[in-house]
Order: C-alpha cells, then sequence, then structure tokens
C-alpha cells in the first residue's frame, strides 16, 4: 500500500460522517453546596433537548443512587454515540453533597433538599410545599426549609432546569418509577417507558405518605417531563435496570422530551426560559407583567417587564445566571445618590444582620426577609444603599433601599416589601432615546 492511499485512508476516517457525529462530552462545576463541596455535571452531546439525570438527592441513605450514577456516566463516555442527535443528556451524580459526607439524608443545614422546593405552581394543593413534611419510615420533621427554594441546592437545580425538556431524579429504595404529581402528561409517559424498560413497577403516584415539596413535582409544574425512578435496593446501583430505562427514554426522545414552550402573559409572546423563570421566582406578584415581547441584543434575548428587564444570555447556559434581572438598579442609584445622601455612604456592619464588603452595605428586617426568599444575590444582587425615606413611584414616601438589580420600597400597611417599576423606567428612558420620528409613531 503506498504512501499516498494509507493517507487518504487516515483523512477520510478522520471527517467521516461517523467519525463527525461522536457527541462530545463536557464536565464543569455547576456549583457549591451550604458546606462549599463542588456539585459537578458531565455532559454527553449537544442536541437541542435537555435531559438531566440527578443522584443523591437524599445523600449517604441513597448513596446507591450516587454510585448508579457515575456508572452511567462510565458507560456513555465509552458509548457517547449512544446519545441521539437530537439530545443532550446532563448527569449530577451527587446534588446533595453535604448529606454524602455527613452521613445523612439533609443538607448541611438539616433540610430535606427534596421537600424545599416551590411546588404551590401547580393546580394540585396536596403536594405544596410545607416546612412540616413526611419522609423515609413513617418519620414527620420539620425540615422543609424555612421557605420554598431557601436552600443553595435547591436553587442551583433549579436554574439549571429552566432550558430542561426532562429529569430523571433517581432515589432508593422502593422498586417503582412515578411521574410528578398532578397527572403531567409527558412525566406521565416518560415514567411508563422508564418503568418498563428498567422491570420497575410503574405508579401514578408515590403511595406510601404524601410528598411535599418534591423535586420531581417542581420540574412537572414548570412543564418538564419529570420522574422519579426508585431503586428496589437500598444498597445496590442495579445499573442494568436503568440502563435499559435510560436508554428506553433516548430512543423515544422525540416523544418523551417536549422542548421548552414558549407561553404568553396576557397575550405577549414570553420565550420558554424567561417564561419560567419569570414564574418561578415570583411571576406577576414580583416582577409584573410583561411591556413588550423579547427582543434579541446580539446573542441575548430581553425581555422588559413592569418592575424588570428579565435577560436570558447565551454565554451563561447551564448556569445559574442564564436568565438574570438586568442590572437597573446600578442605573437608578446613579440619578438619586446625591439626594440619597449618606445612604449611599459606608454602612455600619453592627447594625446589619447580613453585610457585603464589597459595597459596604447590608440588609436587615423586611428588606432582608425579601431579599433572601426573593433570590438573594442571584436575583437582586448586592446592596448599594441603606435604607433611607423616599418618594416611591407611588407617589408615597416610603423606606427604600437600592440593589444592583432592584429598588425595593416598604409598605408598613400590609408590612411587605415590594420591587419599584424599573421595567417601566427602563422602557420610558429606551422611548425617549430614539429618534423624534420613532417616538411620534407611538
Amino acid at each position: 500500500m503506498n504512501f499516498l492511499l494509507i493517507f487518504t485512508l487516515i483523512l477520510s476516517t478522520l471527517f467521516s460522517p461517523t467519525a463527525q457525529a461522536v457527541p462530545p462530552i463536557r464536565e464543569f462545576t455547576l456549583g457549591y453546596s451550604a458546606q462549599g463541596r463542588p456539585i459537578d455535571v458531565v455532559q454527553v452531546g449537544d442536541g437541542p433537548r435537555k435531559l438531566v439525570v440527578v443522584g443523591a438527592t437524599h445523600g449517604a441513605p441513597e448513596a446507591n443512587t450516587y454510585r448508579l450514577t457515575l456508572e452511567l456516566i462510565d458507560y456513555f463516555r465509552a458509548n457517547p454515540q449512544a446519545v441521539p442527535t437530537s439530545v443532550r443528556l446532563y448527569f449530577i451524580p451527587v446534588l446533595n453533597p453535604d448529606g454524602l459526607a455527613l452521613g445523612t439524608r439533609f443538607d448541611g443545614l438539616g433540610v430535606d433538599l427534596n421537600r424545599n422546593m416551590n411546588t404551590n405552581l401547580d393546580g394540585c394543593a396536596e403536594n405544596d410545599w410545607s416546612i412540616t413534611v413526611q419522609g423515609a419510615r413513617g418519620i414527620v420533621s420539620d425540615t422543609g426549609g424555612p421557605y420554598p427554594d431557601s436552600q443553595v441546592e435547591s436553587r442551583l437545580i433549579r436554574a439549571f432546569l429552566l432550558d430542561a425538556a426532562g429529569v430523571i431524579f433517581i432515589h432508593s429504595n422502593a422498586g417503582l418509577v412515578f411521574p410528578s404529581f398532578c397527572e403531567h402528561a409527558p412525566s406521565l409517559a416518560m415514567a411508563e417507558t422508564y418503568a418498563l424498560a428498567a422491570n420497575y413497577t410503574y405508579s401514578r403516584y408515590w403511595p406510601n405518605y404524601n410528598i411535599t415539596g418534591s423535586m420531581t413535582d417542581w420540574a412537572g409544574s414548570m412543564g418538564i417531563a419529570a420522574i422519579t425512578p426508585e431503586l428496589i435496593t437500598g444498597d445496590q446501583s442495579e445499573f442494568p435496570q436503568n440502563l435499559a430505562g435510560l436508554q428506553a427514554v433516548l430512543a423515544n426522545a422525540e416523544a418523551l422530551l417536549p422542548p421548552p414552550a414558549d407561553n404568553e402573559i396576557d397575550g405577549i409572546p414570553v420565550p420558554a426560559a424567561i417564561y419560567r423563570y419569570w414564574r418561578a421566582m415570583g411571576g406577576s406578584e414580583h416582577f409584573g407583567m410583561p411591556l413588550t415581547s423579547a427582543y434579541s441584543v446580539g446573542e441575548d434575548l430581553l425581555q422588559p417587564f413592569t418592575k424588570v428587564v428579565l435577560v436570558q444570555r447565551a454565554s451563561y447556559a447551564d448556569t445559574s445566571y442564564y436568565v438574570q434581572p438586568a442590572p437597573l438598579g446600578q442605573e437608578a442609584a446613579q440619578s438619586v445618590a446625591f439626594a440619597g445622601g449618606d445612604a449611599f455612604g459606608p454602612g455600619d456592619p453592627a447594625s446589619n444582620p447580613l453585610f457585603f464588603e464589597q459595597t459596604g452595605h447590608g440588609l436587615k428586617l423586611a428588606f432582608l426577609d425579601f431579599w433572601q426568599r426573593g433570590g438573594g444575590l442571584d436575583v437582586f444582587g448586592l446592596p448599594l444603599s441603606e435604607e433611607f425615606t423616599a418618594r416611591a413611584a407611588d407617589g408615597q414616601l416610603r423606606e427604600m433601599q437600592y440593589f444592583e438589580r432592584a429598588v425595593m420600597a416598604y409598605y408598613p400597611e400590609d408590612g411587605g416589601v415590594r420591587l419599584e417599576p424599573l421595567g417601566v423606567r427602563y422602557q420610558h428612558l429606551a422611548t425617549l432615546q430614539q429618534p423624534l420620528v420613532a417616538q411620534m409613531a407611538r
């Protein structure tokens, strides 16, 4: 065989359709647990339908689900072509690394992560989040967390699933597969398919006790096909059965994994990931209603709402910042810093239970509670001022506080905190900056 023929054969192998079709494999850290342990992810494939497999939500008592997920990763590393071109498959071996390390079912702060999600968004009240929860072996405890989505691990998986088509939360041990609650059709179909292939029992719901605040139910309420396979044993990985179940889902991806759907709010179209974020983070109550349709800025999508402008950043996919409010609070603060006087000068760490050296400001009382429950740093950013009295958008003098991505006002009438309408302000300024002809056309 001459040199030219050998060279031709090498090139044909390297650039053949089969060689080019091998899906890529990527590893990254999604974030860190309450005690600082990494939550790692392995991705196989880059198709449009995102399917996520999650292990060890319940830490050490379900360590076999951690081992199973590692075995599945090893299989798909060796056989990446087993992932269809329409799918990108993600594995999170352990969502609760603190519980795994500490030998407990709970996270590092004593919360059951699979009872901590905001499941008040579907049409079924039975599974709504509660502090008091039912757990394994009939134990009732106040381990649902101080409020829905309070735990960092819950918030990480919530953000990661904003663009997901399907998710599989692996638990043990009951030997059955059940879908998200409230008769979510895509979840029902995926659960039946997985159970049949894995030779597990299929159940339309978890039959042993009432589950509130579960991750599977939250995902279903967002339109994500979501199931929970429960391994038969408490110590074996049961790899062959679960590989068969996952392969059956992948083989029927077109039917079982509906892509995230765009939606409408008050007649205005909203892209899928922005809609899920808006809904998960408080909807109209927190962010107001959309003012216009979303529009592109480079690879990003922006959509103004009454109180925020939500930004979907393509470069931040698979992170906690894929969708996030724009930093309108920074812009607003520049125009009122002088009027705010000492409030924008350095604050007193001793007077603020939560203080940030980065900006020299902190939070307390009602503002602290609203900030924490509403998403904290990821949503509102750092405080840029102390509390001070100013005229709010409703014309009343109120206690106010400025943040990177929001301005908050306190309403003593009901003891609540509300966001100022920065989205309206943004839209108004954008209109004023248009040429005069465009303004008149409106």
